[in-house]
């Protein structure tokens, strides 16, 4: 069985204290035996967010990561400082980091071999631009975005890692892919996967579904057969993000 789960993408949000009363918050509405729960935080905040999950079933996320284990890298943060604070998760090559920080394929590659180099859990986000899919180009363009990502990964370390597909035209817009476009991109993905790997590894991947998220949507999209969860944006910092892990 895959395993489902849904994280919550923090963004830009939260000062410490804040993103401490809001786990705390959420704490103890996240108890479920169905679905994985990560909690993917900014940098300042992952210290105090460990210490208000610790001993729970939430597991901690970071949203970036160097491809470096040290050097001079102002302003980045390696995978064993992540490791060290105990992270588990970290969100790599989302939409966002590529538009506003240059992030490529060839970077993402880096920092997922160097996240399981330190037994963290890539997860590695793809998607395409509104242009891409009127284009009619979005499988062309996933299809890429997986082969390059993941390019040198032998299939058991392909099993490590988690895909989120996030059509970055839903991305905080509040328009979500219908559940059929959601799954079709998904099941594409997996396809991929197994053209890889192998379709035994691929079909122990998971794959998420991200953007506008909400309570409302979110166990239609979960249904699908290629949807084992989702990367979810605004709705993780409020009270409903327990709908929607309880959406199984």
């Amino acid at each position: 069985m895959r395993k489902k789960i849904v994280a919550g993408n923090w963004k830009m949000n939260k000062t410490p204290a804040e993103a401490a009363a809001l786990a705390q918050l959420l704490k103890p509405k996240m108890e479920n035996d169905k679905a994985e729960v990560v909690f993917c935080v900014p940098y300042v905040d992952l210290i105090p967010v460990a210490e208000v999950i610790k001993g729970t079933n939430i597991r901690l996320g970071a949203e970036n990561l160097h491809f470096e284990d040290k050097g001079a890298y102002t302003g980045e943060i390696s995978a064993p400082m992540l490791k060290e604070i105990g992270v588990e998760c970290v969100v790599i090559g989302h939409s966002e980091r590529r538009e506003y920080f240059a992030e490529t394929d060839e970077t993402v590659n880096k920092k997922v071999k160097k996240a399981l180099e330190y037994g963290l859990t890539p997860i590695m986000c793809c998607g395409e631009s509104l242009a891409e899919r009127e284009d009619g180009i979005t499988i062309e363009k996933i299809r890429i975005q997986i082969k390059k990502g993941m390019k040198g990964l032998t299939a058991e370390q392909a099993k490590q890692v988690v895909i989120a597909y996030e059509p970055i035209w839903a991305i905080g817009t509040g328009k979500v892919a219908t559940t059929e476009q959601a799954q079709e991109v998904c099941a594409a993905v997996r396809g991929v996967l197994g053209e890889l790997f192998g379709s035994d590894a691929a079909q122990e991947i998971s794959i998420l579904y991200g953007g506008s998220v909400n309570a409302g949507n979110a166990a239609q999209l979960f249904k699908m057969p290629d949807i084992d969860g989702g990367l979810v944006g605004g709705a993780s910092l409020k009270e409903e993000f327990e709908a929607i892990v309880k959406s199984y």
